[in-house]
């Protein structure tokens, strides 16, 4: 792994370390509403944790939910 990689994932996570629930909910909602790609970096790393600490019945729930948001934003 690249260590710029690294440094980035440390940075998310330490720029949200001390963040309430209220707080990370509205980073998500502001960087999604946001539509910027310079954030998507961001929203990775905070899946990354979340996928790391869902089991396997929440990781499928999330891969189906993906799959299903994929197909029905398309026309």
């Amino acid at each position: 792994m690249n260590p710029s990689q690294v440094d980035l994932r440390q940075a998310v996570l330490d720029n949200v370390a001390d963040s309430s629930t209220t707080d990370l909910k509205s980073t998500v909602v502001d960087a999604v509403q946001s539509g910027e790609d310079k954030i998507l970096p961001g929203l990775g790393v905070l899946f990354e944790v979340l996928w790391k600490n869902s089991d396997i019945q929440g990781q499928e729930q999330m891969i189906q939910s993906i799959y299903q948001g994929m197909h029905s934003t398309r026309g």
